[in-house]
């Protein structure tokens, strides 16, 4: 291929990604406001003490199986010892492809397995997670099937597009990665989300009719409300509103109806019709389409570079033993650009925040609610700083908590 319109292309893809940025992202979700996180304003010494040794519990396994799976992965897709592994199944080049990721992804999860079952154990102790050992080991099968069939797609078309097109593959490849996002975008709901959970509608009564006309109010039109079963697995509190147009539906945790009163129940409720209302998982969508079609490009001008194919083993892009390469590059990619893209999930969960007190008008409320959600999940209330940029998707709670307040001083 050549290397200049692959570049080109990659240039003008962060472009419009930073343009889509700078202009749908919700940089200064309060204007004004100066968000001062106190954990000790509204949670006890023991309050602390019990999420600090839930957090010192929690993270070595759960950061060491981060690092060893990334180790692991990069370890089978610099070496020629992925690729070995991934061209002992034989057969057509398809077959190849597809056992291949099932092989190398499955390893990766069975090196982690026993990490994964310490931060089972730690959830446990914890009361977090009411799981038996089957059903935990029936959601990571899952989860691993899950995972293993959209990768084992996305892989099989780019080989596909290599071997057809071995000059323009990139293109049509990022054409394609973007396309299945919006794809997945658009199906999960409806396809992963019973993969994983039950669904029965709310029984009626004044909560049902109080949700529906909390999402009338909001001008978020929904067809339904269901009740998730999440008691059978965890004792988090929760709710989201996911589909759209006549799949939109509430969906309220069983345990936030068991635990929660009905006002802490709305204003939950009421920062997920936010998400709806902004259109953020189509704000998501633009930007997960953008970003992956450029991590392709960039994909296609690094294996246009001989000395990493041949530290791989592989001939080129179109080589189906190029799966390792291929699952090593992306495992790097998504880790470098976490902090980015949790940088942008927080931004617009604040907005979610700020638009639910908008609606509800109610912070005590609000600060009631966050409080009991982070006794109950545990959340941790001084986060450091590294893994805050790495793993937190939300604010933290500190800092939802000073929203609030910030919000009652400028607006209420």
């Amino acid at each position: 291929m050549s290397r200049l319109p692959a570049a080109v292309t990659l240039v003008l893809l962060l472009g419009a990604l930073g343009v889509a940025l700078a202009v749908v992202v919700p940089w200064t979700p309060l204007p004004g406001a100066e968000i001062v996180p106190d954990a000790a304003r509204d949670f006890t010494a023991a309050d602390q003490a019990r999420e600090e040794a839930f957090s010192a519990r929690i993270r070595p396994p759960a950061y060491t199986a981060l690092g060893l799976s990334l180790l692991v992965s990069l370890g089978l897709g610099l070496t020629p010892l992925g690729a070995r592994l991934a061209g002992a199944i034989g057969g057509h080049w398809t077959l190849t492809v597809l056992a291949g990721t099932a092989v190398l992804t499955l390893l990766g999860r069975l090196v982690t397995l026993p990490l994964a079952a310490r931060a089972e154990v730690v959830r446990r102790d914890a009361g977090l997670s009411t799981r038996t050992w089957d059903l935990w080991a029936v959601d990571l099968a899952k989860a691993w099937a899950v995972s293993t069939v959209l990768t084992a797609v996305v892989l099989l078309v780019l080989v596909a597009l290599a071997r057809a097109a071995p000059r323009t593959w990139w293109a049509w490849a990022a054409a394609a990665t973007a396309g299945l996002v919006v794809v997945v975008s658009f199906a999960y709901p409806v396809v992963v989300e019973p993969v994983f959970n039950r669904f029965t509608p709310l029984e009626q009564g004044q909560l049902r009719e109080d949700l529906l006309a909390l999402a009338e109010r909001d001008g978020v039109p929904v067809e339904d409300v269901l009740v998730a079963d999440a008691s059978r697995r965890t004792t988090a509190l929760n709710a989201y509103v996911s589909g759209f147009g006549g799949t939109r539906r509430i969906v309220v945790y069983d345990t936030l109806l068991e635990q929660a009163p009905p006002a802490e129940v709305a204003l939950v409720v009421a920062h997920e019709l936010a998400h709806a209302k902004h259109r953020d998982v189509l704000t998501g969508t633009l930007l997960g389409a953008l970003g992956a079609a450029a991590a392709v490009v960039a994909l296609g001008l690094l294996l246009t570079w001989t000395p990493l194919l041949r530290r791989a083993g592989i001939d080129g892009p179109g080589d189906p033993r190029a799966v390792a390469l291929l699952l090593a590059l992306t495992a790097a990619g998504t880790f470098l650009s976490a902090p980015l893209s949790n940088l942008v999930s927080r931004r617009i969960e604040a907005r979610a925040d700020v638009s639910s007190l908008d609606l509800t008008r109610d912070v005590e409320t609000f600060v009631e609610v966050h409080k009991r959600l982070a006794r109950t999940n545990l959340s941790d209330l001084d986060p450091n700083p590294v893994a805050y940029a790495l793993f937190a998707s939300h604010p933290s709670t500190t800092e939802r908590l000073a929203l609030a307040r910030e919000w009652e001083r400028l607006r209420g």
